[in-house]
């Protein structure tokens, strides 16, 4: 089975109420624990890829990953570009096998945004790739992206039906609570997806697929079991997985997920250690490794995205 692009799997996942997990990948051990539970889960996925991964491992080398994952698993799988920040590196994607892009103009003016995106989009339809487009700014630091609170601002769900309009994307990433990388919000805060924002968007583009960045639940089992062997990271939440789990069950048809699987893998690799201060054989540390991140994965996707069994 080659490469697949989301349009089919979006489409299923809005008719059945539930997203897709779109899990970042930097190395074989992080595709290697996200597939294999997917594998045993029967779940669709969609691997993506930073700006962040493509210059840490390549592009050639995690593109034949991501193909010896399909050979491998025999699932449906997307290959995406995550946070395009310009129509190059959307179009190096495009040309180098990727099925899905994202181009993130989100930090343009409304028209410069329309004009970016339609221009990926394009070139995109023209090669079979279909294309993610942004509205609203997210909050947070995630590889290049870097958002301060003050410039975040929600999705104007006004503005989306034109923006889809024009640009033709096949789906749209829109802000409506949650936020990049590890440092969410401060303990006693309650935060929570404006699901209001999101219903208004769905009557406006009904049966249009929503995506969600920034939304890992940070785990506080993994930062404490970080700062138990030498770490120093401050308590962290993100939105609570009760919220996702109502925005899968609406219009969102591919969650993000990236923070927690760094930080399933850091833990596990700082308690490897701690336990066997003398070991040096990577194949020794990265094995528990990458099976802390297939626990992980399998728990999205039973327990917050509920697309076991619909692959």
């Amino acid at each position: 089975m080659p490469l697949v692009t989301t349009k089919e799997m979006f489409q299923k996942a809005y008719e059945g109420g539930y997203a897709i997990g779109a899990f970042n990948v930097n190395n074989m051990e992080i595709i290697q624990g996200i597939t294999e539970a997917a594998q045993e889960l029967n779940a669709p996925l969609i691997l993506q890829v930073s700006a962040g991964a493509r210059k840490y491992a390549k592009h050639i080398y995690l593109t034949k990953l991501v193909e010896a994952a399909v050979a491998d698993t025999g699932l449906p799988i997307a290959l995406h570009l995550d946070h395009g920040a310009d129509f190059e590196i959307c179009k190096s994607c495009i040309d180098g096998g990727f099925t899905s892009v994202m181009i993130d103009g989100s930090k343009y003016s409304f028209e410069e945004n329309i004009e970016l995106t339609k221009k990926v989009v394009d070139y995109a339809h023209a090669h079979g790739v279909v294309v993610e487009g942004e509205l609203g700014k997210l909050a947070g630091i995630e590889d290049d992206v870097n958002v301060s609170a003050e410039d975040s601002c929600y999705t104007n769900p006004a503005e989306v039906e034109e923006f889809v309009t024009r640009t033709g994307v096949d789906s749209l990433a829109i802000a409506i609570g949650t936020s990049h990388g590890a440092y969410k919000f401060k303990p006693g805060q309650d935060p929570k997806i404006r699901i209001d924002i999101l219903e208004e968007v769905e009557k406006r583009l009904p049966g249009f697929p929503i995506v969600l960045h920034g939304a890992s639940s940070v785990p506080q089992e993994f930062v404490k079991l970080i700062n138990q062997y030498g770490g120093n990271m401050p308590d962290a939440i993100g939105i609570p997985e009760s919220e996702l789990r109502k925005a899968a069950q609406k219009a969102v048809c591919k969650i993000n997920i990236d923070s927690d699987l760094r930080l399933a893998m850091t833990a596990s690799v700082r308690q490897y250690f701690a336990e066997h201060p003398d070991h040096f054989d990577p194949r020794q540390y990265l094995t528990p490794a990458r099976a802390a991140i297939k626990a992980m994965v399998e728990h999205k996707i039973k327990d917050v995205l509920g697309c076991d069994g619909k692959a």
